[in-house]
């Protein structure tokens, strides 16, 4: 048997990956990440690509080689036929992140999908609470350890700022950028200490600068840069309180890992109706608040659904 057993299947989605490596961390076996990349035909329907290899480049295609695996994580509909793929050709049993969309449901041995996405239930459906994602405390507790000396001179309680960007269905501007400075240093006012900022790959340069200019000191503000260092779960672990905007599922659910205070920054017009519903859930379950209401601090315990979605998996006997 090979010594990695379980395959993820890493797309072009860096969010929906970062979901199924947390799953696949969580399990705490050794697993191998295989790289799918499409061809013209990888935005045809699932329907036409069935349970095949349609619509991966060559290059990807001459990659899958055995030792096939026992288990496969992917995430998405485009990654389903390939999911699909193994499961006909090799028997592999497969848990997909998200719906993986019709047809095929039936051959995933477990879906995980949250809660917000109002997935109908079947036999093999999980529904979780915020998105799967890496932030166990095992990598909490690892970078805090690399970094902790970084920011010793900055003086405490820390507030995180967490900030996305633009998603395809609404635009992250300027005015909307400057309202989240001042309600974040309303928010920074009251806890008297330093503000920490990381940005994402969706941050915009102007939104950046705005930012940027925003915060004072003392402060510490990493901008995300492709290949550059990231201390984005380090500064998760290090933080009092976090400020994070509501245009990320995955940003939402990494900041309620913290197990503090969590304030979504979410005014009228900025996300979807997927996005408000999650919002409504974790400030349901205690896990969160909106930015600019009560700032009482309080504590909850730390949520990361790829925990559950590892934990259903043994139970179900897939590994």
């Amino acid at each position: 048997m090979a010594a990695e057993r379980i395959w993820v299947l890493a797309d072009d989605r860096p969010g929906n990956v970062a979901q199924c490596l947390g799953v696949a961390e969580a399990l705490g076996e050794p697993f191998l990440v295989k790289e799918v990349r499409y061809n013209r035909w990888g935005c045809l329907h699932n329907l036409l690509r069935a349970d095949s290899r349609r619509g991966l480049t060559r290059e990807c295609r001459k990659a899958l080689m055995p030792p096939w695996p026992e288990l496969v994580i992917a995430a998405g509909r485009r990654t389903a036929p390939l999911a699909r793929w193994f499961k006909r050709k090799f028997g592999s049993r497969l848990v997909q992140i998200m719906d993986p969309g019709w047809p095929g449901r039936e051959d995933f041995d477990l879906i995980a999908a949250p809660s917000h996405d109002a997935m109908p239930s079947r036999p093999n459906v999980v529904q979780t609470l915020g998105s799967c994602h890496r932030a166990v405390p095992s990598l909490l507790a690892g970078e805090r350890a690399m970094w902790e000396e970084r920011l010793g001179q900055l003086p405490r309680p820390y507030l995180l700022l967490v900030v996305g960007g633009t998603t395809k269905d609404y635009r992250f501007g300027v005015e909307r950028g400057r309202q989240l400075v001042a309600e974040t240093l309303r928010l920074a006012g009251a806890m008297a200490g330093s503000i920490l900022v990381t940005t994402s790959r969706r941050t915009e340069r102007v939104l950046e600068a705005v930012i940027v200019a925003g915060i004072p000191e003392p402060r510490f503000i990493h901008c995300w840069r492709d290949g550059a260092e990231n201390p984005y779960f380090a500064l998760l672990a290090l933080a009092d309180a976090i400020v994070v905007t509501g245009d990320s599922m995955n940003m939402c659910s990494e900041a309620c890992a913290n197990g503090g205070p969590v304030y979504i920054f979410s005014p009228p017009g900025m996300v979807n109706a997927k996005h408000a519903r999650l919002h409504q859930t974790l400030y349901a379950g205690g896990y969160a608040r909106p930015l600019g209401g009560d700032s009482t601090p309080w504590i909850h315990p730390p949520l990361n659904a790829a925990l559950d979605v590892a934990r259903e998996v043994r139970a179900r006997g897939l590994i």
